[in-house]
This record gives C-alpha cells, structure tokens and sequence, in this order.
C-alpha cells in the first residue's frame, strides 16, 4: 500500500513538471492577433501626411513661388506645415531653406512689415494727448501731418504751419497695430478697452519714401499735429501748385550727349536728401541766401542795434532741439 502511494506521488510531480514546461513554452510564442487588429497596425505604419516642402533652395527674404513648392507623403505631421502649395505661396522665409525642406508657419515672416505697401515705409515719431487727436487714432485709420515751426519771440507773426503730408495711413498707435487687432469678442472687446485706457507714445505711419525726409525734418525742426480724416476722404494736395523742394544732394551731371535724365522719384529722391532751410522756405531763392550763415550764435546789444541800423533783418526761423537753440535766416 505504501509503495503504490509513492508511485501515484511521483506520477503527479511529473505530471505538473510536465503542464509547468508546457506552460513555459506557450509563453514563448507571441499571442496570435485578431485580423482586424493586424489590419490596423499594417495602416499605421503606412500613415503619410501630404506637407509641402521646397523643391529646390530657397533663399531668405524671397517670395515663395509655386515652381519652388511641392506636396510629398511624410511619415511626420509637423506643427504649422502646410498641406496645400497654393496656401504658401507667396510667403517669405525668415532663413535660407534647402530643398526638400518642410515649410513651416514659424519660419516665415510675420508681423508689421508685411502691410507695409511697396514703395513707402513704416516710420515712427513721438506723439501724446494731443498730438493724437485725444488719443482717438487708431490702426488703419488716415491722418493728415501738420507742420508748425516757430521763430524768435520777436517775429512771431513770421511763424509757420502747414501741411506735411497728406493722407498717411497709421499702421500702429501705441500698443495696437494692424498686424494684430483685438477681435469683436468680449475678450477681444476687453484688450481693445485696456489698449485705449494705456497712453500712446509713438505712431507709427506708412510713408512714401520719397517723402521719409519731409517727416524726419519735421519732427526734428518743429513740431508735427496729426489731424484725424474719414476714411473715404480721398482728397489731397494738388501737386502741380507747388514745386518739389530742391535736394541736398545732386546727381552727377550728364556726360555730353547723354539723353536728359528724370526727376528723382521714390528712393532716388530719398537718397538726394533735404536741407531744413529748404523745409522751412520752400526752397525759394534769397538775394543773399549764400552769404548769411545757418548758424548763428546769439549777438550782443551793440550788434543788435547796428544790424538794426544797417539793414532791416531777414525772415528767421528758430530751430529749438532740447536746451539747444538754432535760428536759420533767409
């Protein structure tokens, strides 16, 4: 009876030895996966997303083409690409791009310079209160630019205002700018709310650039009032009344038989420059022009009563930059 007991007992010791190989061995084999599962994991792998990328190099700060663009299956979706050709064209990248190069949102240009129109630029000049029409400008909006300049207290019947410029379009005022205005939401009435609450400093104004100049003297000689217009207000100065101021510069002159040259225009004309007492007369010709200094220091009591006496004195222009004071005499 004891010996049959321990061979039952050994039976069932190779029994289980024998289910605990077996179990080994099952755990080594991969778990079979269901048809639809692997049909999901075969698509996975085989996931590509259209990106456009550069077709051939790029070079910073020029325009994408459509020739320069095309559409290729990517394994990756990167953050900003962009799946149609047509939606980047025309954008500029910040850096140069070599071919086959993903384009990207963030590698483009962005910001104010892109509603800058060709040919004029964006400039910025001091504003406050009152300066800004009680800060009520806002981006987009068209301004005219006044010019006042003063001369001595003697003359003050000779001080001057006039019209700058005509008709400049205000890209930025203070914190707001056209490149990024507050939307019609109550969050974006909010920001609008605390961007007019918050004092403007500066005002930034597309400017032709031919007339960069007038502006710079402006606001460097005298002093400059924006004056607010209606937007469909189209009206403006007529040029042909008036003759262009004469530049600091002069081109060289023409070698004989060379065909008459144009008129400096845009940033030829820039380039030419403008004197402040061409500002401040019109560039109108004076008898003695030439000879009087633009600079004068201020003369004693004597002086003044023999200038007085020899000559009557000429229009003087007082040009006031900080403790600063220079009176310009034509």
């Amino acid at each position: 009876m004891i010996h049959l007991t321990k061979i039952i007992a050994a039976l069932l010791v190779l029994v289980a030895l024998a289910l605990g190989i077996y179990a080994w061995v099952l755990s080594r084999k991969p778990v079979p996966l269901p048809p639809t599962a692997i049909v999901a994991a075969a698509k996975e792998q085989r996931a590509l997303f259209p990106v456009v990328v550069t077709a051939r190099a790029v070079p910073a700060g020029q325009p994408l083409a459509a020739e320069s663009l095309r559409v290729e299956r990517l394994p990756i979706n990167p953050s900003g690409a962009f799946q149609e050709v047509a939606k980047a064209v025309d954008s500029i990248p910040v850096a140069d791009m070599g071919e086959g190069t993903p384009v990207l949102a963030n590698q483009l240009v962005t910001g104010l310079a892109l509603h800058v129109p060709t040919g004029e630029r964006a400039l910025s000049i001091k504003v406050d209160e009152v300066i800004g029409v009680g800060n009520r400008v806002r981006p987009g909006d068209f301004v005219d630019v006044f010019f006042t300049l003063k001369t001595d207290n003697k003359e003050i019947e000779r001080s001057q205002a006039r019209l700058l410029l005509s008709r400049m379009r205000v890209l930025a005022y203070g914190t707001a700018s056209v490149d990024g205005a507050p939307s019609q939401t109550a969050e974006g009435k909010a920001a609008q709310s605390q961007q007019r609450a918050e004092v403007a400093r500066t005002v930034v104004l597309a400017v032709p650039v031919a007339d960069v100049n007038r502006l710079v003297l402006g606001e460097a000689t005298g002093r400059l009032m924006l004056a607010l217009r209606h937007p469909t207000d189209l009206s403006e100065p007529d040029p042909a009344l008036f003759a262009d101021l004469p530049t600091a510069l002069q081109p060289q002159p023409l070698k004989a038989g060379a065909p008459a040259r144009r008129p400096l225009e845009s940033i030829d004309r820039a380039q030419a420059g403008l004197t402040a007492v061409d500002l401040a007369t019109g560039g109108a010709p004076t008898q003695s022009r030439s000879n009087i200094p633009l600079v004068r220091s201020a003369p004693s009591a004597p002086s003044r009563a023999a200038m007085a006496t020899r000559a009557p004195r000429g229009t003087e222009v007082e040009f006031i930059r900080g403790d600063k004071r220079e009176t310009l005499t034509y």
